[in-house]
């Protein structure tokens, strides 16, 4: 998906890089595919604060989105490509051929008037759905299951894509998009194809307005606040942080600690991802 620099008439739209919107084909999401969306603002049902710099936003709706391919054995025909504001990828907008409509991810070649299927006896083409002991080794894929039947859960944003590379008993091993190689069950699924706007990574907001519009508040360094409110915070003028090693606002170690408990399996991990 091509990107476009907009013209410089203001300071905001001076480093702005924005995507096009070539590939979008409807503007409205179906009706009955949609539910409301409430904001949180960062806070738990305690109303605290648990994730820090939310707040805000534009109003949107969540789109439904089949991560379980439901409709295993019934074709179905892509009637439109559309923007989803709660992810990086695009979505399709999928018929079957019994009537029911879903949302699905859009791989990269997936285009208005192709065909979709889920099930074994499935094409290796993008969009299709299949078991990865049916999926032969050296292909791109997913929504990938972790668990047989529960829903894609690895390899969901833009231009993700991750492939096939062996069988060993009752797994698969896959190189993920990290560069981390992981053993995932013969029997979980996965679908066919990268997915769509991989120029995500390239994209530049340009000015701060725009990242508010996304619900990110500005995000202050501790260095900056006062001993109260951050271990960093404090000293005369731009001084260290004054500790051996980062903490976070908590006083825990933080920026390479590892926090992996030793306890937890970790046989389903080949090769770590790439730092």
């Amino acid at each position: 998906m091509p990107l476009k620099n907009l013209r410089p008439i203001t300071p905001g739209q001076r480093n702005a890089v924005r995507p096009s919107f070539e590939e979008i084909t409807r503007k409205k999401p179906e009706k009955t595919l949609i539910s409301g969306l409430t904001k949180h603002g960062g806070r738990n049902n305690r109303g605290r604060v648990t994730t820090r710099s939310r707040g805000g936003g534009a109003k949107r709706m969540y789109r439904l989105i089949d991560f379980k391919r439901r409709k295993e054995g019934v074709p179905g025909r892509v009637v439109s490509i559309e923007y989803d504001p709660n992810r990086t990828t695009r979505i399709a907008l999928i018929y079957y051929a019994d009537g029911e409509k879903s949302y699905i991810l859009a791989p990269q070649s997936l285009a208005v008037g192709g065909s979709v299927q889920a099930g074994p006896d499935s094409e290796i083409s993008p969009g299709n759905c299949l078991r990865l002991r049916n999926i032969p080794t050296g292909t791109v894929v997913h929504n990938i299951e972790l668990t047989p039947d529960r829903g894609g859960q690895m390899v969901r944003s833009a231009g993700g894509g991750a492939q096939v590379l062996s069988r060993e008993g009752q797994h698969v091993l896959i190189r993920l998009p990290s560069g981390e190689m992981r053993r995932v069950l013969l029997n979980c699924r996965a679908s066919i194809g990268q997915l769509s706007n991989p120029d995500h990574k390239n994209e530049s907001l340009g000015k701060a307005g725009a990242k508010r519009h996304l619900g990110r508040r500005p995000k202050v360094r501790g260095v900056a606040m006062n001993p109260v409110d951050h271990p960093h915070g404090g000293g005369e003028g731009r001084s260290p942080i004054g500790m051996p090693g980062p903490k976070s606002p908590w006083g825990k170690p933080t920026l390479g600690y590892k926090t992996r408990r030793k306890n937890k399996p970790t046989t389903m991990v080949v090769r770590a991802r790439r730092r």
